[in-house]
């Protein structure tokens, strides 16, 4: 089964893409930028941008039948490395009771307000539930 999750931004309209996508077992969340995709505001600061990644990619984990607490793996792109030092206490307020795996990255983003992307890979407990159920029956 395939599910696609949008947060209905012109940017995945444009780009033909999803903010998140359920298939099998996984969920796979889309680059996420600090925008308030309910007021398309970029904070100035790279710690509310930071915040505003984890709300995005949280109601998408939960409209995936997901959550933070299933996260697997989770790509950091920053466009400082003097942002590392701020957005990890941060990544740890989401992140610190699962310690998925993790790789940040230093690069530059496509708009020049942007400071963070994250990416996340979790499992989807809805989905690992129904595939035991089918392998449970055989």
């Amino acid at each position: 089964m395939r599910k696609l999750i949008s947060t209905g931004s012109l940017f995945e309209r444009v780009g033909g893409y999803s903010r998140a996508v359920v298939q099998g077992a996984f969920v796979f969340v889309s680059g996420t930028t600090g925008y308030d995709y309910n007021t398309m505001i970029m904070p100035d600061t790279v710690e509310e941008q930071t915040h505003n990644c984890f709300k995005t990619i949280s109601a998408a984990l939960i409209e995936a039948g997901s959550s933070l607490s299933d996260v697997v793996r989770v790509n950091y792109i920053i466009t400082e490395a003097q942002f590392a030092d701020i957005i990890l206490p941060i990544c740890g307020e989401y992140l610190h009771a699962i310690r998925p795996a993790s790789t940040m990255i230093i690069a530059g983003l496509i708009k020049s307000e942007m400071k963070i992307e994250i990416e996340i890979t979790a499992m989807s407990m809805s989905q690992t539930y129904q595939m035991r159920e089918v392998i449970g029956d055989r």
